[in-house]
């Protein structure tokens, strides 16, 4: 049976979740005698399938075409008090590949002996000094937008990407911006709501999540907007939304209670915005990179456990909607579902 999960006690005293910063912020670099410079095979990528923050790391490693340049680990995304575990199920490794480690916590303290944080997916591990070198999701994927370029095919480089790459010169105002409250009311505004521990808590942090969704439906709908949010490219700024849109339907909806709306139903902007990533953005970018680092079963499983469900898993009953888990790219087709 697995472990009670800790996460849906970890509201603060007024009912607010509240999420802890990230403890490594190092970076890779090219400049001279920096103590980590890109080179292939030196680094590994830990991942749940299930956390979309683990999720933009991954996501942006196939986009970039860094699957043969860093390692990809992936953990159990059930959470136990010792962190995330390796144990050959859901899509983990039986156990930490390079160590023979069991629990995320293991990697964690061979890095710091005395760190006393949480042991949060993604961690970008250095195998040559045995270390951590980040564990931020935010800066990991900035770092595989270039770091890593001088390793790649000219045009999987940023230089030769249209619109001027994933984080291009003249929109990173923009995009800063949109990050910044984006952040606060979407990406971890799911979280605020789904774990606030009392009912002020929750309408505090769910009706902001929904003002901020009826923005980025009309953000889409002007000038220059679109198909991505800003423009013919995708950016950081759609990497970000979508891997918390993707799960929004089949898990935040129900299981983290933010069910005012749903994307399918009531913001057909966002929805065509989704679909385009997950049905054909990934092809035209790099494989089929949006739509493979997907696994909607994980979401809804992970997300029950979090939510401090603890059956075994035989007797854990598991939402089978909504139908289908994504509605098709084609519109007429996507008004007809369900």
């Amino acid at each position: 049976m697995p472990e009670k999960s800790p996460i849906h006690t970890q509201a603060d005293p007024d009912g607010q979740f509240r999420r802890k910063p990230s403890a490594f912020r190092s970076h890779i670099s090219s400049t001279p005698n920096a103590p980590f410079p890109p080179e292939k095979d030196r680094y590994a990528l830990y991942i749940n399938l299930g956390c979309p923050w683990a999720h933009r790391t991954n996501l942006v490693r196939s986009l970039k075409g860094l699957e043969s340049i860093i390692q990809l680990i992936v953990c159990d995304f059930s959470l136990t008090s010792q962190g995330w575990l390796f144990t050959g199920r859901h899509g983990s490794d039986a156990v930490d590949p390079l160590y023979g480690f069991t629990q995320m916590r293991q990697l964690y303290e061979k890095a710091d002996p005395g760190y006393e944080g949480r042991y949060l997916v993604p961690v970008l591990w250095d195998k040559q000094g045995e270390t951590i070198v980040n564990n931020e999701s935010s800066e990991i994927i900035r770092m595989f937008y270039t770091a890593f370029d001088e390793l790649l095919p000219e045009q999987m480089r940023e230089e030769g990407r249209g619109g001027g790459g994933f984080y291009p010169e003249h929109l990173r105002g923009e995009i800063d911006a949109m990050n910044e409250w984006v952040y606060h009311t979407v990406n971890n505004g799911v979280y605020k709501t789904g774990f606030a521990a009392s009912q002020a808590a929750y309408e505090e942090n769910l009706y902001p999540l929904f003002e901020s969704l009826d923005r980025l439906e009309r953000h889409l709908a002007e000038s220059g907007h679109g198909p991505y949010l800003f423009g013919e490219f995708v950016t950081e700024a759609d990497v970000r939304l979508y891997t918390t849109l993707i799960r929004f339907d089949v898990a935040y909806y129900n299981i983290f209670m933010c069910n005012l709306k749903m994307i399918r139903h009531d913001y057909p902007r966002l929805s065509r915005w989704l679909r385009n990533l997950y049905w054909d953005g990934g092809r035209t970018l790099n494989g089929r990179a949006f739509k493979d680092t997907v696994d909607f079963w994980t979401y809804k499983y992970g997300y029950l456990r979090s939510k401090g469900r603890d059956e075994p898993d035989e007797k854990l009953v598991i939402p089978k909607g909504p139908l289908p888990d994504i509605q098709p790219l084609d519109d007429a087709e996507a008004s007809n579902g369900h």
